[in-house]
């Protein structure tokens, strides 16, 4: 649905707003992905499915957030989009399984920005209101 960037002293804090709980995972990556790079410059050559886990939908959004930047560090892969496949409780955490898309990163081809070291808990925020969902939290850059 959308995103937005946040004022910040020295980060950078993000609000992604979806529909459905999957489409605001997905745009507060998105939101991540454009901080970094120029999504336009980013083929989707290469895919990774991601898991994380939680206590609670806040949580499980900065856990999903960081398990994106720990692939992309460890893959040398640069992303430009994600599809999540499903967030589901069971017992007592939340689950999140996506799919990651983008390719090996090429300092010549791709528009690099800003590094972003981490998802925090600061700014952490979610709610469910009429039908549409909206989760937020500030990236450590």
């Amino acid at each position: 649905m959308s995103y937005e960037y946040l004022e910040h002293e020295a980060d950078v804090g993000i609000r992604a707003k979806g529909s459905t709980l999957e489409e605001a995972f997905e745009e507060g990556a998105k939101a991540m992905f454009n901080i970094m790079f120029d999504l336009d410059l980013i083929e989707e050559k290469d895919k990774f499915n991601i898991e994380a886990e939680a206590d609670d939908i806040a949580a499980l959004f900065v856990e999903f957030l960081n398990e994106i930047l720990y692939r992309k560090d460890t893959t040398g892969l640069a992303f430009s989009r994600v599809k999540v496949d499903r967030i589901e409780k069971t017992e007592n955490l939340y689950h999140v399984n996506a799919t990651i898309y983008g390719e090996m990163l090429n300092i010549r081809k791709h528009d690099v920005k800003t590094e972003v070291k981490a998802a925090t808990y600061s700014g952490l925020k979610f709610e469910e209101k009429d039908g549409s969902f909206m989760l937020q939290c500030i990236l450590d850059v």
